[in-house]
């Protein structure tokens, strides 16, 4: 890496080119024109609502005649009702998945299609620079090879706070800007206050540079596109003026522990079906899920700002979940907002631990709350305000179904335990015989759990039945042992998220906020003591509901099996979930294997070359950056005034006295604390300051 780069040559970010981005007012409906929705569309919207709701009634009447409807208690009514709420849940999943056969296949614009110019950009908060970095190297490479690393350009976006990756990322930026240099520009920008985290970082990029790009495709940190997928895109974009946002269905991959091999096989094996029922019901009101996705600049920035909203945290304040809000809001400016499922070549990663998961299910769950105040915004569309249902009702279906299991327990303590009274009028000539019809019961739940059951199923057979697909996944050898394997593991860690999420769900009404930190992207074993520290209270709930029903109901206690083995199970569970070592021997038994195993994508080769060359650049710390004048350049020239303005003027007063006090470089940095080290890197005379240092110098 050369360290003598000139940043007077080529600034770390463009000329300005700012483009409004106003908050929408969500009391105020917008003019719009909408065009009308294929006959496909409203067809998959009747098999998906019209399917679920018939289910559901069906479901409600048959419940409603396991009890004796002349002596229904509070108790029994209060289950048949959380029974209809979860069944009315499952039965769209399935009915959604059956939509999918109706999907249309997506217009593809001719290869003559211009593709403007669109920004590559990447948000980052705390992230491994290295990764990120080559990753955005692989899809530099691979689109200047095809001939367009004109149209596209790479732009960072720091909400870094903690120095060392502070420090790392411009070194890495330095570096990635080298190995790219004449085929595709590489700007940076951090910014000095993150306010309003991911969604006020991309509105700061287009309120300054937003008018130079005529799309953007969003990233998230552990994104990884196809060259190819990406200039697709950006065709689509342009062959369809009124296309505001083009979704990709990423792909789980690259992950290596127990938890991250399981959804990566379950959501390549299932993802297609569910996807194309939901592409299918969608049509043009679509959603947004917050990466690999490419958005119109111009649509977004005039259409989806996000207004703040009132109250205070957890549920006013900043948008958490912003992309369904902004998929709404572009939506409801008249803009088509699609998902096309044969886009190929859209990786992601997945969380590699259960704690990782409950950890951004925690933010989500905050996020999609919030979403009850924006669902009635005037002018939305329907679709979209089911987007906002669809993902409320994704956390409330954990407390639902727990609080069935209780009224359950409940019901059969109370049958068990307490006589019922057979003559309740004094002059009765013949009792009241208590009515319970099991059989029904039995049947019920069988359906129910076919229903859940449906969307793998469909996903199963369409790839055993499709050679290429079957043989992509490693031969039915491999396909049937793993879905196997997929299905109990599920149902295994599905009771445990039950009350994670039940806890968070009570966490944020009881108006504990989320904060935001980093995302864990690597997994490993945890000890058995804090598996135990966080999951004993799961596993002495199943040991006492297991042990009761051992003793009073043991007829009981299959159907329940799966749901107390897992809670009984949790601290394990949660100890091998990020452990590398299982995945790798699952992975040699050939267990969960997904096609990116067997035939991986040529972009991650190029995503691991990439990322091995910038690895030096990755590893440079403080101290060794204090050292290197090219890179200190490098940093200063992407400092801004609003840096350092942002800068604690008490911790710059501070540092400069402990650097003018210590006797080396290396002593001076150990002295400071965080607050001073990101004013050393605020504010450039700091830096000098230490560069000057008599042991530097004599070093």
């Amino acid at each position: 890496m050369d360290t003598t780069v000139n940043p007077s040559i080529q600034p770390p970010v463009p000329p300005p080119a700012p483009m409004a981005m106003p908050a929408q007012d969500l009391r105020q409906k917008p003019e719009r024109h909408f065009r009308p929705q294929g006959l496909r569309v409203h067809l998959a919207r009747l098999v998906a609502f019209g399917g679920a709701l018939v289910l559901t009634v069906l479901g409600a009447e048959q419940m409603s005649k396991v009890f004796d409807p002349a002596h229904v208690s509070i108790l029994q009514t209060t289950l048949s009702v959380l029974f209809t709420l979860t069944f009315c849940w499952i039965a769209f999943s399935a009915a959604a998945a059956v939509a999918g056969l109706l999907a249309a296949p997506p217009p593809c614009p001719a290869r003559t299609t211009p593709l403007g110019r669109t920004a590559i950009v990447m948000p980052v908060y705390n992230e491994d620079p290295v990764a990120t970095a080559g990753a955005l190297a692989a899809m530099g490479e691979g689109l200047a090879d095809l001939g367009h690393g004109e149209n596209f350009e790479i732009f960072i976006l720091s909400d870094t706070r903690d120095a060392a990756h502070w420090v790392r990322e411009t070194a890495v930026f330095a570096a990635l800007r080298q190995r790219l240099e004449g085929r595709m520009a590489v700007w940076y920008r951090r910014r000095a206050r993150n306010t309003a985290r991911k969604a006020g970082n991309l509105q700061d990029f287009i309120e300054r540079w937003g008018g130079r790009y005529d799309n953007l495709l969003s990233l998230d940190a552990d994104s990884l596109m196809a060259p190819e997928t990406i200039v697709e895109m950006a065709r689509r974009m342009a062959a369809e003026p009124r296309l505001g946002l083009l979704q990709t269905v990423p792909i789980l991959a690259g992950g290596n522990t127990l938890y991250a091999r399981l959804q990566q096989f379950a959501g390549r094996l299932h993802g297609p079906a569910i996807a194309r029922g939901t592409a299918a019901w969608q049509g043009e009101d679509g959603n947004y899920w917050g990466h690999n996705a490419m958005l119109r600049t111009a649509a977004f920035a005039g259409s989806a700002g996000l207004p703040e909203l009132r109250g205070r945290a957890p549920f006013g304040g900043h948008v958490l979940s912003h992309d369904f809000v902004e998929a709404a809001l572009l939506r409801r400016a008249g803009w088509i907002v699609r998902m096309d499922t044969d886009l190929d070549g859209s990786f992601e990663g997945a969380p590699p631990s259960l704690s990782a998961a409950a950890a951004r299910d925690r933010r989500w769950a905050q996020g999609n709350l919030q979403h009850l105040k924006v669902i009635g915004a005037r002018g939305l569309r329907w679709p979209s305000r089911m987007h906002f249902v669809i993902g409320v009702g994704s956390y409330l279906a954990s407390p639902l179904w727990l609080a069935m299991i209780l009224v359950g327990l409940v019901l059969t303590a109370q049958a068990l335990f307490i006589k019922p009274e057979y003559f309740p009028n004094t002059y009765q000539l013949f009792p009241d015989w208590p009515r319970f019809d099991a059989i029904r019961m039995r049947w019920l739940f069988i359906l129910s759990i076919a229903l859940l059951l449906l969307p793998k199923l469909v996903g199963l057979f369409r790839a055993l039945v499709h050679r290429p697909t079957r043989e992509r996944f490693g031969g039915a050898q491999r396909l049937i042992p793993g879905a196997v394997t997929e299905v109990v593991l599920s149902a295994l860690y599905a009771p445990v998220m039950m009350l994670m999420q039940t806890r968070q769900l009570i966490e944020i009404l009881a108006g504990r906020d989320s904060g935001w930190s980093a995302q864990a992207r690597n997994g490993s074993r945890i000890s058995w003591r804090d598996a135990l520290a966080r999951h004993w209270r799961h596993a002495l709930a199943g040991l006492i509901v297991s042990a009761g029903l051992l003793f009073a109901a043991p007829t009981l206690l299959p159907w329940l099996a799966p749901v107390l083995a897992g809670l009984v199970l949790a601290p394990w569970l949660c100890r091998v979930s990020g452990d590398p070592v299982l995945g790798a021997w699952l992975a040699r038994l050939g267990l969960l294997t997904t096609p990116e195993e067997t035939n991986p994508h040529p972009i991650f080769a190029a995503a691991n070359a990439a990322t091995e060359h910038l690895t030096p650049a990755g590893a440079v710390a403080l101290n060794q950056f204090i050292r290197l004048e090219g890179l200190r350049a490098v940093h200063a020239a992407t400092l801004t005034d609003a840096d350092r303005e942002g800068v604690d003027p008490l911790a710059v007063i501070t540092a400069r006295a402990k650097i003018e006090a210590a006797p080396t470089t290396e002593q001076a940095l150990d002295w400071l604390t965080e607050t001073e080290r990101q004013a050393l890197l605020a504010v450039p005379s700091l830096l000098d300051g230490v560069a000057r240092q008599p042991a530097l110098l004599a070093a």
